[in-house]
């Protein structure tokens, strides 16, 4: 019987690997077709090489800017911008949640403002930003947190209030304060949440980001796409916004990691 239930088991794993290699092939030649398509066409004429650029004129247009050494510093200047947010974006989100879970009554009055300015278009707040704090780094942070924090504190705070009553009546019967019930019952439950919420925040805050660097900054791959639509250089434009999928992607991959750690715990 452990003879057969180890095989099935052995059995089971090989499938899960072989479906996993399967899909992992297809989105690669999803990825290949593509650029493959898109390069044919360009050097056909079927579709305008100077307005949709092509692969290669985007590997160039990289490696140019790579001998140049201008690439890693705009690079570096948006992932910088990103993770200070992001830090930001959750730090505070968590912080709040909590202070609104402790007062009950201040929650109730905050709610509603919550919504509106997690409705509100962020975009229309970067030009006053601009206005109120300058041409700055520090304008460009406070933009890509205006975008992920009101809904990170929506979220979080709708699964502290979620948390199971019968867990924290347990707390308060044994002798439990509030801050046990937070720190041993409340913050545990909703770890899970609070990492799915991490995995949609690193995305805002780049995109965040993003948007403030169209409108307040000199360097950065936001800056990168402005400038390059302004000259006409949308070589540059494609190449920025390929690298920014690239980024988004390897910055959600690391929270995905993160999660599944927890989750072995």
């Amino acid at each position: 019987m452990e003879h057969n239930n180890s095989t099935k088991q052995q059995l089971f794993l090989d499938e899960h690997y072989r479906q996993k290699r399967k899909i992992n092939f297809f989105r690669i030649i999803i990825v290949v077709i593509f650029v493959g398509l898109w390069e044919v066409s360009t050097r056909y004429g079927w579709i305008d090489a100077f307005v949709y650029s092509s692969p290669s004129r985007i590997i160039k247009c990289f490696v140019d800017m790579l001998k140049g050494g201008n690439i890693f510093r705009h690079i570096g200047v948006t992932l910088y911008e990103t993770l200070v947010s992001f830090l930001l974006v959750n730090g505070l989100g968590i912080v709040i949640a909590i202070i609104l879970w402790r007062r009950l009554s201040l929650a109730q009055i905050c709610e509603p403002y919550l919504v509106v300015l997690n409705s509100l278009p962020k975009s229309a707040l970067a030009p006053l930003l601009i206005v109120w704090l300058g041409n700055n780094m520090r304008t460009i942070i406070v933009a890509a947190v205006s975008v992920a924090v009101f809904g990170t504190i929506i979220s979080i705070y709708t699964g502290f209030i979620g948390t199971s009553a019968e867990k924290i009546k347990l707390i308060y019967t044994l002798g439990g304060t509030k801050r046990d019930a937070l720190f041993k019952v409340i913050i545990p439950s909703t770890i899970p949440l609070i990492i799915s919420t991490m995995k949609v925040n690193i995305g805002l805050s780049l995109v965040g980001v993003i948007i403030g660097e169209f409108l307040a900054a000199n360097e950065g791959l936001g800056y990168l796409i402005i400038y390059g639509t302004q000259v006409f250089k949308l070589d540059m434009v494609m190449m920025s916004i390929i690298v920014l999928c690239v980024i988004s992607g390897l910055l959600y991959k690391v929270i995905n990691i993160l999660q599944k750690k927890y989750s072995n715990y």
